[in-house]
């Protein structure tokens, strides 16, 4: 079923109401749990108290947003994912982005952990995804269009930042760890 722009809204609105806004997100994968610890004054909602929200069945997934702020900006950390293949609709997938959009993020980080194909690339090392290759047969821009998000089939060219990697985007020169750019097929 079709997550309607009410449901989104009643959404939204639950979070604004127990965390505030953000400027930017970040989606917790595999092995981050505890990274919202480093949010100033935050503030958290569970995933059962979000209407509409689905339940996340990954173990070490918390199920919650956490908002608060790091480095002088207002951050929503998701930790826990909902998965297609945990039997969630796209809509239901995608539905935590579209709240994140009414609470004011424009700057989205999604983390995972995923293996690789390329042998020069070790276990821990961190990647700037580049670039997506769909091979599930589905899409979630299929169904019915949310026109409050933008057209149906928006421009990809620019969907990943390419200026990262740059300053901006590694990090202080003082931290020593691996920093590829990869494209990821799933």
């Amino acid at each position: 079923m079709a997550t309607t722009m009410k449901q989104l809204k009643l959404a939204a609105d639950a979070v604004r109401k127990a965390c505030g806004e953000a400027d930017i997100a970040v989606i917790l994968g595999s092995g981050l749990g505890g990274f919202e610890d480093n949010l100033i004054a935050p503030h958290s909602i569970s995933y059962n108290r979000i209407p509409g929200f689905p339940e996340s069945t990954v173990p070490g997934h918390a199920g919650n947003f956490t908002v608060g702020t790091l480095r002088d900006k207002r951050v929503l950390v998701m930790s826990g994912r909902f998965h297609h293949y945990e039997g969630h609709s796209l809509s239901a997938v995608t539905m935590p982005i579209r709240v994140m959009n009414l609470l004011g993020v424009k700057t989205l980080i999604i983390t995972n952990a995923a293996g690789g194909v390329n042998t020069d690339f070790s276990a821990g090392d961190l990647m700037l995804i580049t670039d997506f290759i769909n091979l599930s047969g589905r899409n979630p821009l299929r169904g019915r269009n949310l026109d409050e998000f933008g057209p149906r089939f928006p421009d990809m060219t620019n969907a990943f930042d390419q200026t990262c990697g740059t300053s901006r985007c590694s990090g202080p020169p003082a931290m020593a760890y691996r920093f590829s750019r990869a494209s990821i097929a799933g």
